[in-house]
């Protein structure tokens, strides 16, 4: 419940949720279905204002099992993509090394990021989400309680504060002064519209799910939408400052640039990135560092990327945040009235698993740019799932 005093004082939540992403509406969600109230505030305008990315995953061993611990499995289920699951491995020239089809009994079903984040919106009270309210720093009160400011001028009280806003956080200096790094890798993101009909060639490279195309220190990576798109993140592995010399307010000019990476390389794959329908979008990748953990602070912890982002090459960051999130709204239920006792029964798994978590994705960067990628990558696929968990 929230209470004012008077106009100039702060508004009070008992839980106050720092982010609208996966794991800040998992946790928002699974308090809900306690019966426990939170207030979640986003930097968003909205929740239309923006494309949410591009497909994921869901594991069987941490996202499922989210969404069941949300109330919200069956309707996850009629979100799946049918034929997500394929995936080729291709190397520069076109070859493919690896192809495994989609036989609709995988166990990591594939799924919109923007539809998945719209049926978690969609089972929360209207006015759970505050949104247009960008946080710009947050300090701690007395008793346990936080302040968080925002960007309007305004400013929230709460007794447990939870930052789930993302690799730059602000909650999180809170607890630790520790900063994302440069991984050494570099995207950069394409999209093609309507692909089978406008993108044949393209289209036909990808198939109906992933691609892996791989060589040199470079990869095109890409997945088929739901809505017939194709998302595409052309991989460097390079120097930070790289992304910095290209003009991506001339998109003749950025290709021409991203292209130079993959001189060579098979047209059908190089492609992707010359045909896309949208500007191309740089994305330096950065992670936290491998065990990223924090001594214990009454009242505020971390979930998702504030606690842990990584690289997406253990395709891992999802499924973390929504299983934080509900690990902690089900230690909050637990412990109903001791947030002090859910927060430390949850920072104790959440520390071992996420450091486990971010050794695969360091291990993925060295597996997909590594020198022979192609075998490595074919290697982890065609091996039975329980030797590559």
């Amino acid at each position: 419940m929230t209470t004012t005093t008077n106009a100039t004082t702060p508004a009070h939540h008992p839980i106050a949720i720092i982010g609208a992403g996966l794991g800040g509406l998992t946790l928002a969600r699974v308090l809900h279905v306690h019966g426990i109230d939170s207030a979640v505030f986003d930097l968003e305008a909205g929740r239309d204002v923006r494309r949410q990315g591009g497909m994921l995953d869901i594991h069987e061993e941490s996202g499922q099992i989210a969404l069941r611990a949300a109330g919200l499995y069956d309707d996850f289920r009629a979100l799946v993509h049918p034929g997500g699951q394929a995936c080729r491995v291709l190397d520069q020239h076109g070859v493919v090394h690896f192809e495994e089809p989609d036989t609709g009994d995988g166990d990591r079903p594939e799924v919109d990021r923007g539809q998945l984040r719209d049926l978690l919106l969609d089972s929360l009270p209207g006015d759970t989400v505050r949104w247009n309210r960008k946080a710009t720093g947050a300090r701690a009160l007395d008793d346990g309680r936080h302040e968080v400011t925002f960007a309007d001028g305004g400013s929230v009280t709460c007794d447990l504060l939870v930052g789930a806003d993302g690799a730059w956080s602000r909650i999180r200096p809170l607890v630790s002064d520790a900063w994302p790094a440069y991984t050494g890798i570099s995207f950069v993101e394409s999209d093609l519209l309507d692909a089978d009909t406008r993108h044949p060639a393209a289209a036909a490279v990808v198939g109906g799910g992933a691609l892996f195309a791989l060589a040199d220190h470079r990869g095109v990576l890409a997945h088929r939408q739901t809505d017939g798109s194709l998302h595409v993140s052309s991989a460097v592995q390079i120097a930070e400052g790289w992304l910095d010399g290209i003009d991506f307010t001339d998109p003749r000019a950025a290709t021409t640039a991203v292209l130079q990476q993959f001189a060579g390389w098979d047209e059908r794959v190089q492609a992707l990135i010359k045909d896309s329908d949208n500007p191309l979008v740089p994305r330096k990748i950065h992670a936290l560092p491998v065990g990223h953990r924090w001594a214990h602070v009454r009242g505020v912890t971390l979930l998702g990327d504030a606690a842990h982002v990584m690289s997406p090459f253990a395709g891992e960051g999802a499924n973390l945040a929504m299983l934080d999130g509900a690990e902690l709204g089900e230690a909050i239920a637990a412990h109903r009235g001791d947030a002090d006792k859910a927060v430390a029964v949850y920072e104790e798994s959440l520390f071992p698993r996420s450091a486990d978590k971010a050794q695969e994705s360091v291990d993925g960067i060295g597996m997909c740019f590594g020198p022979n990628p192609i075998a490595a990558l074919v290697g982890l696929f065609s091996a039975p799932r329980n030797e590559t968990a």
